[in-house]
């Protein structure tokens, strides 16, 4: 069967998922995110599955939750991922390695040359998770003595951007000559001097790496705030979305690519992909009882301190069988806090009750069988809710394989998933165009 439109699947590693008991499932694995071994064998049969890609978030500091909660989570320890997706690049042929990198607590130089180098390792597989940093502590580790306020982190992004992508630029692609009977091994008129001096960000350039294999590394982003959602329009080709119903997810869609052909951008040049948690059985009874047991692995310590990061203020003193309190705003993540009080307003939940379902995962979740859950993907694609989805697994291998195993060849039969990649870059498989060198067009030189 073929359709004008195909789903495209994410897998999210951070770590393996977000439920907060993941690493406690009987016969799972709880070193999965530290683990090279693990992580090489989920690469490799998501690349066997046609995934897109294999996603590693990251944050620059141990999660900000009381001791009670942070000893039992798994936060605490994961790889740089990128020290490990050009490990993983080695050792796969295909799927996409997308890599989260903070623009609050890095420099663009040093993201521009990674991203660069992971995608001629890579063969134009990578892509980069554009993040301001939501984790307040992540200031106390870059010499700050308090996060920079949502306003500038985003501010600052922008521009960070502008650099990276201008760095990226820096060569024409037919620059280097290599060749040995004139001796010289690239044409000068044909590197280009950034030399950007702006609000944040100060950097001469060029890089000093040929331009990427895909032109750009695609750019990913996961942001739902109004600065968030206008960013996104303004550079986006990936989006990873939270919205957690049907009616939201189609409200953000339209939202976000409305806003895209007055930039001038075409709305199908950017996916979005909103994060689901998928818990496949071969009924939905048995789908049901491995989500109720996962829950049931969830501390007390956890589901309070989980609430507390999500709304970014200390609930420990909330009355746990009352509704929340009134939630000031904070310097911390919107989105996530949007979410919790979206929720709370449309469940009337109590404090206790949001404790246990923030610490079991409280965003997207289809749990069924294969069939059902399919179903409710089609019907997220079709209602213009999204693109696709980045699967998040309950544990780790099983959860993984039952998507590989069950889900995937269910959609394959559905014309709704590919049966084999059409190209070989992160941007072939998305279906996005290879963006033009902005100083060089074809067969021009430039400014030295």
């Amino acid at each position: 069967m073929s359709r004008d439109r195909q789903l495209h699947l994410g897998a999210f590693m951070r770590p393996v998922g977000i439920h907060t008991a993941w690493w406690r499932y009987p016969g799972g694995y709880p070193d999965a995110n530290f683990n090279f071994e693990h992580l090489t064998q989920f690469a490799r049969r998501l690349e066997a599955a046609k995934f897109d890609a294999f996603f590693m978030a990251d944050h620059l500091a141990v999660m900000n939750m009381p001791m009670a909660a942070l000893r039992r989570s798994a936060t605490v320890t994961s790889f740089d991922p990128l020290t490990l997706l050009p490990a993983l690049a080695a050792l796969t042929s295909r799927i996409g390695l997308i890599a989260t990198a903070s623009t609050t607590y890095n420099e663009p130089y040093h993201v521009a040359r990674k991203f660069a180098s992971l995608d001629h390792i890579s063969k134009g597989r990578a892509g980069w998770n554009l993040v301001t940093s939501g984790n307040p502590d992540e200031a106390l580790n870059f010499g700050r003595d308090a996060h920079l306020d949502h306003a500038v982190r985003y501010a600052r992004a922008r521009e960070f951007y502008d650099v990276v992508t201008g760095l990226w630029d820096s060569w024409a692609d037919d620059a280097f000559l290599m060749d040995p009977e004139s001796g010289l091994f690239f044409d000068s008129s044909k590197m280009h001097v950034l030399d950007h001096r702006g609000e944040f960000l100060t950097v001469k350039g060029p890089l000093n790496i040929a331009r990427p294999v895909q032109g750009w590394p695609v750019i990913v982003q996961a942001g739902a705030s109004e600065a968030g959602k206008q960013i996104a329009a303004e550079t986006a080709e990936m989006v990873f979305g939270a919205s957690s119903t049907l009616e939201a997810a189609q409200a953000y869609y339209a939202d976000v690519k409305g806003r895209m052909p007055a930039l001038g951008r075409d709305p199908d040049h950017l996916k979005i992909l909103p994060g689901a948690l998928v818990i496949l059985g071969e009924t939905e009874a048995e789908a049901q009882a491995k989500r109720a047991r996962l829950d049931d692995l969830v501390h007390p310590d956890s589901g309070l301190a989980n609430l507390s990061v999500r709304l970014g203020v200390d609930a420990s003193g909330f009355d746990l069988d009352a509704p929340l309190p009134e939630i000031p705003e904070t310097n911390a993540s919107k989105t996530s806090q949007a979410q919790i009080l979206d929720y709370a307003r449309r469940t009337g939940a109590t404090v206790r009750d949001l404790a246990r379902k923030v610490g079991a995962y409280a965003g997207l979740h289809f749990v069924g069988t294969p069939a059902q859950v399919a179903d409710r993907m089609e019907e997220w694609l079709e209602g213009r809710g999204c693109d696709g989805f980045n699967v998040m697994f309950p544990f780790v291998p099983q959860g993984l394989d039952d998507v590989v195993d069950t889900l995937v060849p269910e959609l394959q039969r559905r014309g709704l998933f590919r049966r084999d990649y059409a190209g070989t870059t992160l941007r072939d498989h998305l279906g996005l165009p290879r963006p033009p060198n902005r100083f060089f067009a074809a067969g021009e030189t430039g400014d030295v």
